[in-house]
């Protein structure tokens, strides 16, 4: 299963993509919102991992684009935002995405996450 993981803070997508590829999982990086969005086509990933506030283009308007695009509009998104309050993950559901997973990340919520709405054999 291939994973895009849209993360501009290098330590966070160097932590994850290493912790993930040791599970079995191709990864595909892009730093800001706009690569995210480019690589949500041409990497064809199966899940989305998409920080919210990213430079160029933030999350919030990446996850709207790649809900527009017929080639992305399915595939499922999960939020990675520092923003943990009240309303943060509802926001973030309307904004596009699937789930939402808080900062700092924990990692086996993240995979089950993952493993939840990954696409079935």
């Amino acid at each position: 299963m291939k994973i895009l993981l849209v993360e501009d803070h290098e330590e966070i997508w160097d932590f994850l993509s290493r912790r993930l590829r040791r599970r079995g999982f191709e990864v595909a990086v892009a730093t800001d919102g706009q690569e995210g969005v480019d690589k949500s086509k041409s990497e064809a990933p199966d899940i989305i991992l998409l920080d919210m506030n990213l430079p160029t283009v933030d999350g919030w308007t990446a996850a709207a684009m790649m809900r527009a695009d017929p080639v992305t509009a399915g595939l499922p998104i999960i939020a990675l935002t520092a923003h943990a309050m009240s309303g943060d993950r509802d926001k973030a559901i309307a904004a596009g995405c699937t789930d939402y997973c808080p900062k700092p990340i924990d990692f086996s919520d993240l995979l089950s996450k993952i493993e939840r709405y990954a696409p079935k054999a």
